[in-house]
């Protein structure tokens, strides 16, 4: 069964075998990520994450899972996983990479004279 994603959010669905996960890059786990992985920018954690490397696939499940059990995921953890797993990753981060569509109408009218 498949757990509901909540796109707005930056949420991801994943699955990793059997497992149902939502990955989502929050503020807080990606510090977490980025201090387990010893990252020294945020470019050395985003190649980290887009090479899907072992132990950075394992940490990114442990600490960018919102719902779902990241203990079995990783339990069920195969290199045939690991396609799925970048693409997910990288649909999580673009999430803030990209513009914030705001309210441009308001602002607009605030500003004219």
């Amino acid at each position: 069964m498949a757990l509901e994603v909540n796109g707005a959010r930056g949420e991801v669905a994943l699955k990793v075998g059997d497992v149902d996960l939502v990955i989502a890059a929050t503020m807080s786990g990606l510090a977490k990520l980025s201090t387990r992985l010893e990252s020294r920018s945020m470019g050395d954690l985003f190649e980290k994450l887009a090479n899907v490397e072992v132990n950075t696939v394992i940490a990114g499940l442990e600490l960018l899972t919102v719902r779902g059990d990241a203990k079995a995921a990783v339990a069920a953890l195969r290199l045939g996983h690991f396609p799925a797993i970048a693409k997910a990753f990288s649909e999580a981060l673009a999430h803030h990479f990209g513009d914030e569509p705001g309210n441009g109408e308001a602002a607009k009218e605030t500003t004219e004279v």
